[in-house]
């Protein structure tokens, strides 16, 4: 097996790895926003159900979410199984919208009531202040805690292989059955490219926002 055949073979598996990976961040990121608007909402019922669908998320392994989206509504109902990257998209994008609501949550407590209390003197709506003043400011101050949130997203996409969505990792583990590991570890490279890519970007991103300071 040549060193060619393989990489085209896992950057076959990659695709769908980035494609999962994309998505994901396109669904949750501001899906996320509107979770941590429910966890803050005056409305307590409203409140404590979203904080309470957020606690069982987060505290359960995103691999039992992934197979309970995709094998559930058969085996409870009897609903056709969704397609499988589809089940894991949606499984992807409930889990991470609630980590990252928690990490909008955090960074909105964090700018001082006084800024609010300013655009509500100099007329502004509380809609116009959040969007105007409150979110820029906090988009600064998530950006680390984010950036952690990626890197982990990107390495998280090989559990889909639970339902059998042909990732990279899937790629190559199916070199094992040939008698060759080393395509195995090859994998990793592509995880450390994609990863390295990330810091990199966020870390430009990050100085871009320091007129906040």
């Amino acid at each position: 097996m040549t060193f060619g055949a393989v990489t085209a073979t896992l950057m076959t598996g990659m695709a769908v790895t980035l494609k999962l990976f994309f998505l994901t961040l396109l669904i949750a990121l501001p899906l996320g926003l509107v979770v941590c608007l429910g966890t803050m909402s005056p409305f307590a019922p409203l409140r404590w159900l979203v904080k309470t669908v957020v606690w069982i998320v987060r505290g359960s392994p995103l691999m039992i979410q992934i197979m309970v989206i995709f094998y559930g509504p058969g085996l409870l109902f009897g609903w056709p199984l969704l397609p499988r990257f589809t089940a894991a998209l949606v499984a992807f994008s409930v889990n991470y919208a609630c980590y990252f609501a928690e990490i909008y949550r955090g960074g909105i407590q964090s700018i001082p009531a006084g800024q609010q209390e300013a655009g509500l003197v100099l007329g502004m709506t509380k809609s116009q202040i959040f969007f105007k003043v409150t979110l820029l400011q906090v988009i600064k101050r998530i950006v680390p805690p984010m950036g952690n949130e990626f890197i982990t997203l990107v390495k998280d996409t090989s559990l889909v292989r639970v339902i059998s969505v042909y990732e990279l990792i899937w790629m190559g583990e199916t070199y094992i059955r040939k008698g060759l590991i080393w395509p195995l570890f090859y994998t990793a490279v592509f995880y450390l490219i994609a990863s390295g890519i990330l810091t990199l970007w966020l870390g430009w991103f990050e100085k871009k926002l320091d007129y906040f300071q």
